[in-house]
């Protein structure tokens, strides 16, 4: 992948606002990414899109962002995917205290809210 724009993001997300300013900020470096509002809508359409790229709020309705993680780890296993889905996690508070956690639930990075362009950019380039 050669440009920003070949990258297939999946925004897991259940807050309308975030949802608004992170699609406005992809959309402002040229790259579109889909939205799902809870962990089970994550899994469901990574199982479906196999994305390049999910970022996965930790606290969220249904089911949260460690659980959809673990599920999608645990889907790529089961249909032998031959290339890992880069997962960060997101949050707004310090991650420091769920790292192992969010290590061991199948996630590759951690970012607080709000995010920030040069660091997206960077995680486009690992998720490829």
């Amino acid at each position: 992948m050669e440009n920003n724009r070949d990258i297939k993001i999946l925004l897991a997300e259940d807050n309308k606002i975030n949802q608004r300013i992170m699609t406005l900020t992809f959309k402002q470096m040229g790259v579109k990414c889909d939205i799902a509002s809870n962990g089970m809508e994550a899994l469901e359409m990574h199982q479906k899109n196999l994305y390049n790229l999910i970022l996965m709020d930790m606290q969220m309705p249904v089911m949260d962002g460690l659980e959809a993680s673990s599920l999608i780890r645990d889907f790529e296993r089961d249909t032998n995917q031959t290339k890992r889905v880069y997962i960060v996690a997101l949050t707004g508070n310090d991650i420091s205290d769920k790292e192992e956690e969010c290590l061991e639930a199948g996630m590759d990075d951690f970012m607080e809210k709000p995010l920030q362009e040069n660091l997206l950019t960077e995680l486009f380039s690992r998720s490829y």
